[in-house]
């Protein structure tokens, strides 16, 4: 609810503070008295754009402060968590504006973004002017009246969740196909690279083997001839080197028991024979082993070429990077095989889906159709309370594919005179005749919804007497759960007020500027008095007032 409103330097406002209690609260005041401004603060604290215009002094800011009492429930909480505020049950919101025009908007001295001001205070605030014809014209809004006269509430939360994740499998099923279109489209062509590299089979280094072996082949004539001469020289011919050292050996071995340093050379040379017989050993092997293979050379630098060719092709350094893009080509293929099993299976889960939400749609749908006629007669006879005998409405159901209201599109028709024809609201009603309908609908669904702080702005227009008498007792029917505020000129809904303000005007230092305050028994007497029979009420219209209150 609604606890307190305050304005400073906004139109011909000074400064004023009000509090509002809960239940039914009534302003008055004489035409001009700034009724209008208040609604216009108002509004700024719900979000509207300012005007500088509106601003009183240009020296000074403007600061508008809307203060509510909020209970918790699944939308506030969400909206609190996203803005990463933290939850309290008192909100303020503040607008500040300069004499340039700008402004800022606060909630719980947070700086927010208008969008943000305007997305919490619609879950606070239900504000009907004249000629506001939004929400009433609002396809959800109309289903939400119906759906809660027909007790559809539960299923229509539950179909919600249904409806949701049918929603979402359809569209994970849209990219899915989305992908494997566009897997279809290049897959051909990622085969015929992942065939090349298949057929390559490169091997992590390669490269260096086949370039050891290149030079190995390209060169195997000299190695051949050189390699084949050392061993010559070191194991035979005429005079071997290995023979010559073995030689040595046994010249001095008999020397050895005369000289101590030469036994150690001895060893040397024994260990020198030894090693020289390995070297020649391994040298003829070589020799053995290394042939001129033309067809190994070719074999090799063919390979080599379709290395570098596809190295070239796909824009890489190195023939090792193909064993990656091997890999990644051979991912892509497995995964186009992979959605299209995964596809399947989403398809199954919608089909899952859609018929849970059709049996939850066709069950709403036969409790709206079974209830259009009684609330379609219910709206009439609660038109013709308030001043609206000729008006009729229809609700026309038709169904549809699944939507986010089930099978059905709801639409609420109009006839404001008996013409037989009805037309969308917002075609055919009046400011005045929607602002009596939304009341009507409302006070049909009060028990049944989850309402905000309903504000009606002059929904007395056009109507007197006992049109205005069962506006009142509507609106304080309605109250009875509710907060809410209405600005009339009639006596017999100002009768109803739990709470009754008095905007008037007045004159400081020869400035005009509005006020209001709290009318206690006496003052609301005669206000009521007033509103009945002018400024100098006589006794029978005090007493008339008096008694209007009592009923």
């Amino acid at each position: 609810m609604l606890t307190r409103l305050y304005i400073k330097n906004f139109a011909i406002i000074a400064e004023l503070e009000i509090q509002f209690q809960n239940g039914l609260v009534i302003i008055t005041g004489e035409t001009g008295a700034g009724k209008s401004i208040l609604m216009g603060a108002l509004g700024l604290a719900l979000g509207e754009r300012a005007d500088a215009s509106q601003i009183k002094d240009k020296e000074q800011k403007t600061i508008i402060e809307a203060e509510f009492k909020v209970k918790s429930n699944d939308e506030l909480l969400r909206f609190f968590e996203e803005q990463e505020l933290e939850w309290d049950d008192q909100v303020v919101i503040r607008r500040e504006i300069l004499g340039s025009g700008k402004s800022r908007a606060f909630i719980n001295d947070s700086p927010f973004a208008l969008a943000q001001i305007q997305q919490l205070t619609s879950m606070l605030v239900d504000l009907h002017q004249q000629f506001d014809t939004l929400e009433l014209s609002n396809k959800h809004f109309q289903q939400l009246i119906l759906d809660a006269r027909a007790g559809c509430l539960e299923e229509l939360r539950q179909y919600t969740q249904v409806y949701h994740q049918y929603k979402v499998t359809e569209r994970k099923i849209i990219a899915v196909q989305e992908s494997i279109q566009k897997a279809a489209q290049e897959k051909e062509y990622k085969e015929f690279l992942l065939n090349e590299l298949l057929e390559l089979n490169w091997r992590a280094d390669e490269g260096k083997v086949i370039e050891e072996e290149l030079n190995m082949l390209s060169n195997a004539e000299q190695i051949k001839q050189s390699v084949g001469s050392a061993a010559f020289v070191l194991t035979e011919g005429e005079r071997p080197l290995v023979a010559e050292v073995k030689s040595m050996i046994s010249m001095l071995q008999p020397l050895g028991k005369f000289h101590t340093g030469i036994e150690d050379l001895i060893q040397r040379l024994v260990s020198a024979q030894v090693e020289l017989k390995d070297i020649g050993a391994e040298l003829n092997s070589i020799s053995d082993k290394v042939s001129t293979d033309e067809k190994r050379l070719d074999e090799l630098n063919a390979r080599q070429s379709f290395a570098q060719r596809l190295v070239k092709k796909h824009g890489l350094q190195h023939a090792n990077e193909l064993i990656p893009i091997q890999h990644a080509l051979e991912q892509a293929l497995n995964s186009f095989e992979q959605d299209q099993s995964s596809l399947e299976k989403l398809q199954v889960e919608l089909l899952k889906y859609e018929k849970e939400a059709m049996k939850i749609a066709s069950k709403m749908h036969e409790k709206r159709a079974k209830q259009i006629p009684l609330l379609e007669k219910a709206t009439i006879e609660l038109l013709s309370r308030v001043g609206m005998p000729n008006a009729s409405i229809r609700i026309d159901l038709k169904e549809t594919s699944l939507s986010p209201a089930g099978i059905d599109n709801i639409e609420f028709m109009f006839d404001a005179n008996k013409s037989g024809k009805f037309e969308p609201l917002h075609k055919v009603a009046s400011g005045g005749e929607l602002s009596r309908l939304m009341l009507a609908l409302k006070s049909l669904v009060a028990k049944s919804l989850e309402m905000p702080t309903l504000i009606f702005d002059e929904i007395d227009s056009g109507i007197s007497g006992e049109a205005a008498k069962q506006v009142g007792i509507l609106l304080n029917e309605l109250s009875e759960g509710h907060q809410l505020i209405s600005i009339t000129h009639q006596p017999q809904i100002a009768a109803k007020a739990d709470q009754h303000l008095f905007v008037f005007k007045s004159e400081i230092n020869g400035l005009v500027t509005t006020g209001i305050k709290e009318l206690k028994m006496t003052e609301r007497i005669h206000a009521i008095a007033q509103m009945l029979s002018g400024e100098n009420p006589s006794e029978h219209a005090l007493a008339n007032a008096k008694e209007m209150i009592k009923a």
